[in-house]
């Protein structure tokens, strides 16, 4: 069975960095797009960061110029770079793998920016 298998949350500062992982593991033959989601208490989750297979990005708006994603496509592996955080990127931050015919959603880890 297919599983995404997240690392990298924890507590940080305002100012500091975090490096999220994803690693995507079973049957995967077709990778459209890898991205991450956050939600934060209160709200719905919402796109943060996307990578298609032609390594095009986008970038939510509230983290451009902050956020880098990138991935390795021998170890089927999602990378968010989270530089300068700020309390308000504080939510629980989950993968995504999606292709033609399916989408797969990985556990969720805890970002927690301190002031």
């Amino acid at each position: 069975q297919v599983q995404l298998v997240e690392s990298g949350g924890g507590l940080v500062q305002a100012g500091g960095s975090l490096r999220l992982s994803c690693a995507a593991s079973g049957s995967i033959f077709i990778i459209a797009a890898m991205g991450w989601y956050r939600q934060a208490p209160g709200k719905q989750r919402e796109l943060v960061a996307v990578i298609t297979s032609g390594s095009n990005t986008n970038y939510a708006d509230s983290v451009k110029g902050r956020f880098t994603i990138s991935r390795d496509n021998a170890k089927n592996t999602v990378y968010l770079q989270m530089n300068r955080l700020k309390p308000e990127d504080t939510a629980v931050y989950y993968c995504n793998v999606r292709g033609p015919e399916y989408v797969y959603w990985g556990q969720g880890t805890q970002v927690t920016v301190s002031s």
